[in-house]
């Protein structure tokens, strides 16, 4: 440690002073920005949260836990940041979309872990959080000093919560967790249609969402659990476990049976293209299936008649032959006209959406799903709702996601450091 950075070491009775004054900062500052709702405060109110996660994983479930009330304090790398401030080439630079969609009502500090002085800092701030996550690979927290044995000694009522790509044990524990990767080794990948499909990454990000709701699920748990016995603990999750039970009824069945169930190879259903788009047909749950479709599709023979469809295994067996008839007759005609047909036979069906339609959808719209904020540099910024619906504390966009570092001062002057200590971090590099 070189001199100038020893002179401002945080002390330890700087850290342990710090946090009676960060409660009551807190609260004042929680009153100022939390609205009242009908007299009731969010489920999360007064919960602060420590949050070291980046990419999507982790800021999905942080920022969830922000939109009913927490105290997010996003915790990042001076300079850089998240990796997903960067990682996207868009002319809003550090502020682009991907950072914004999954970072409101958060808190930005950028903190030099690197240093002993960095290190103080956020052990003060954490001193009297409620919760600490992460989402680094096992063993990075321990190696900056944040392990859950050292928080703990310090606040015994942690929650230290952790979501990585395979867990701290096994032959895996010391790969990354990336969402790609998660489904490759979790069977995800493998399993499509049929096997004449070349096995493909799935465009959306699943396994990164799913984990990070595990991981909120996780950390509301160990809150409750908290509320009756008074003790923290450590929460983990990883984005392995994450698909595996997704799978949960393939996975029995593979199990007890020794086959996989595959819901796409149904012979009944599949997505058919129309003269104009596509449209999605799911042959189940109605009495004599095939029968409607040959009705819905105006086909001159009712199918189940063919001795080759006569039943599911048949109609399995012959699936090329059943669906090659469904897809020349579809092709035939619109979006519109076959899923009004298929509708009048009470059959499941909807058309093939984009993102951008779907958006658009008058149902997004009567959900709610759709939010805007404004942004001190970007302008106004439309994103996703929370999805979770609660009729007296519904989720709020209290803040837009934060600009790097934009809450330094804020979050240090409320836990407890004075103007001067504060400026002397910023001259050493420390706040930056």
């Amino acid at each position: 440690m070189s001199a100038a950075t020893a002179e401002l070491t945080v002390t330890e009775e700087e850290r342990t002073t710090a946090a009676p004054a960060a409660a009551a900062a807190r609260t004042a500052a929680e009153a100022a920005t939390t609205p009242l709702l009908a007299g009731t405060p969010l489920p999360l109110d007064g919960i602060k949260i420590v949050d070291f996660t980046q990419v999507f994983m982790g800021p999905s479930c942080t920022q969830l836990l922000g939109d009913y009330g927490a105290d997010i304090i996003k915790v990042e790398r001076p300079g850089a940041g998240d990796i997903s401030r960067n990682s996207f080439p868009d002319k809003d630079g550090q502020d682009n979309p991907i950072f914004l969609s999954i970072n409101r009502n958060k808190r930005s500090v950028s903190i030099d872990t690197r240093t002993e002085e960095g290190r103080n800092v956020l052990h003060a701030i954490m001193a009297d959080a409620d919760v600490v996550v992460s989402n680094f690979r096992s063993g990075v927290m321990e190696r900056m000093g944040f392990g859950y044995e050292e928080l703990k000694a310090e606040n015994p009522g942690i929650i230290w919560a952790s979501g990585t790509g395979f867990g701290p044990v096994g032959p895996y524990s010391h790969k990354g967790g990336q969402d790609a990767i998660a489904q490759a080794y979790s069977g995800v990948m493998w399993r499509r249609e049929s096997d004449d499909q070349k096995p493909s990454i799935y465009p959306t990000t699943l396994c990164d969402y799913i984990t990070g709701m595990h991981l909120m699920q996780g950390i509301l748990l160990a809150l409750r659990t908290r509320e009756t016995s008074g003790v923290g603990q450590k929460v983990e999750v990883t984005m392995y476990d994450s698909m595996l039970h997704l799978q949960m009824q393939e996975a029995c069945m593979q199990l007890n049976r020794g086959y996989e169930v595959n819901w796409g190879a149904m012979p009944l259903s599949g997505v058919f293209e129309t003269t104009d788009g596509a449209v999605c047909m799911v042959g189940g749950f109605t009495p004599d299936p095939l029968a409607r479709i040959s009705e819905a599709l105006g086909l001159e023979e009712d199918l189940t008649l063919r001795p080759e469809f006569a039943n599911l295994e048949q109609q399995f067996q012959h699936k090329p032959a059943l669906q090659a008839i469904f897809r020349e007759r579809i092709a035939t005609n619109t979006t519109e006209y076959w899923t009004g047909k298929l509708e009048d036979q009470g059959l499941l069906n909807a058309p093939v959406h984009t993102l951008e339609q779907a958006l658009a959808d008058a149902q997004t719209e009567a959900n709610g799903m759709i939010v805007e904020a404004e942004h001190p540099g970007v302008g106004t910024v439309r994103m996703l709702n929370a999805p979770i619906r609660l009729s007296a504390t519904p989720p709020t966009v209290r803040r837009v996601a934060p600009r790097l570092g934009e809450h330094n001062v804020e979050v240090l002057l409320e836990n407890g450091f004075d103007a001067e200590t504060i400026e002397r971090l910023q001259q050493l590099g420390v706040l930056r």
